[in-house]
């Protein structure tokens, strides 16, 4: 590989814009950058023309389920599909792998599980569950970026969910640290049964209500405030919850929100019964709940979005039987984040500069790397996306490189091409094909 390389675009993301600019990249990193076309290259040299040329992505929440469940995925398959996306950096999730991730012991097996695997950057959030609560201090210094809890039954009995009481166990540790508490949202109260229609979509709807969410935020509102910790709401779905959201970071609370594209690309009044592909839980919830989920975004109050990619076998998402009580609660999208919401985006006037917001600058600052990634400056990471926003393509079972070809998205027409992706300034995707394997990295805190 040569020493330096170039890339030049009309449309580099600089400087807070777009501009006509070239980038020079020695040792995996952004060595040097010249505004304009300079007159004279005396290295390998590519113009990308008027395609944009951005830091590559970051998904801080992605179920890859190795080791133990590789049948569900695996970091190969999972990182290929981000390369193929734009993400140059994703963050694993704790559960569905077996073991999981909830001490250093299991946190080694993890790490021997993606050697030789990763097709881009890997971080890893570890977890707390009732049996480590309170040991929680060896597992903050293994390496993890942070640490995962549910308030409602994961989907995996070796991950139950944490009470207030487990959770004050713990706070305090992870306050110390620094690192954020990621929190899977729900209090599950008395609601009606949907046992008798299991495949109505609306019945779903109804069983995982908005007053599950808003209960469970308030309380890490409180305990937000009580121990001033770093804490992280995922996949945010009731809009009903963002006046207590904007109430708390008016308030300076350490508190930070995400919501995933399937929140705001689809709306429950058009999602078919016996779909199977759309159960997720948060609910994907009511087009009015939707479009305030779009506001809080373009204001700020929801800081980004992950895709909460959460792939399952088949057999296991019913999709035969189509019954929404059986199947597995999780949306496979990692491949289409930057399409999907550029295409939804772009309809209800929101610029490229937002998408850069939500899917770069935001996620690389909240898993603490926003000062080597997520930004085109001298000394940066060479992780990068060429993208051409305005070319459409359809979504087809043949270019889906996840494991299970079982995505919502089967079928949309989207913006938002995918050119070329690299990492540490190596070209690893380009034409729609994997150009060079196992450059990722792990990151380690």
């Amino acid at each position: 590989m040569p020493s330096i390389l170039a890339t030049h675009s009309n449309r580099t993301w600089l400087d807070d814009q777009f501009q006509p600019a070239t980038i020079f990249i020695k040792k995996g990193r952004i060595h040097s950058i010249k505004k304009g076309m300079p007159e004279h290259i005396d290295c390998p040299f590519e113009d990308v023309g008027n395609a944009i040329l951005m830091p590559g992505i970051i998904d801080p929440h992605v179920h890859i389920n190795e080791p133990g469940r590789t049948d569900w995925e695996g970091f190969d398959t999972a990182t290929k599909a981000a390369a193929a996306g734009g993400i140059t950096t994703l963050v694993d999730m704790p559960l569905n792998s077996s073991p999981v991730t909830i001490s250093p012991q299991s946190f080694k097996k993890k790490l021997a599980a993606a050697e030789g695997k990763l097709h881009v950057n890997c971080g890893f959030w570890g977890g707390i569950v009732p049996e480590n609560a309170g040991e929680t201090e060896t597992l903050l210094a293994s390496g993890i970026l942070g640490i995962k809890a549910f308030l409602t039954h994961s989907g995996i009995d070796e991950f139950p969910n944490v009470t207030e009481a487990d959770l004050r166990k713990g706070m305090a540790a992870i306050a110390k640290s620094g690192l954020p508490l990621l929190v899977h949202c729900e209090l599950e109260s008395a609601v009606g049964t949907m046992e008798t229609n299991s495949t109505s979509y609306q019945a779903y709807l109804r069983s995982r209500p908005k007053a599950w969410e808003n209960a469970a935020i308030e309380l890490m509102i409180s305990l937000c405030r009580e121990f001033s910790c770093r804490t992280h709401i995922v996949h945010l779905s009731s809009a009903e919850a963002l006046p207590a959201i904007l109430k708390a970071k008016e308030e300076g609370l350490p508190l930070t929100v995400e919501t995933c594209p399937h929140y705001l690309f689809f709306n429950a009044e058009n999602i078919p019964d016996a779909d199977t592909r759309f159960k997720c839980a948060p609910p994907i919830r009511e087009r009015e709940n939707n479009e305030q989920l779009w506001e809080a975004l373009g204001n700020g109050i929801i800081d980004f979005l992950a895709t909460d990619h959460s792939p399952a076998p088949p057999e296991m998402k019913q999709l035969e039987s189509g019954d929404l009580i059986q199947a597995w609660g999780g949306i496979s999208s990692l491949q289409f984040l930057l399409p999907v919401i550029w295409t939804a985006a772009r309809q209800r006037g929101f610029t490229l500069k937002n998408i850069v917001a939500w899917l770069v600058e935001e996620s690389a600052r909240f898993i603490g790397l926003g000062h080597r990634k997520g930004k085109i400056a001298i000394g940066y990471d060479a992780d990068l996306v060429i993208w051409q926003p305005d070319e459409m393509f359809e979504v087809k079972k043949k270019n889906i490189i996840h494991r299970h070809k079982i995505t919502p998205y089967l079928g949309q027409q989207l913006f938002g091409k995918v050119k070329q992706t690299y990492i540490g300034g190596v070209k690893i995707f380009e034409k729609g094909k994997m150009q060079k394997l196992k450059c990722g990295k792990v990151i380690l805190k």
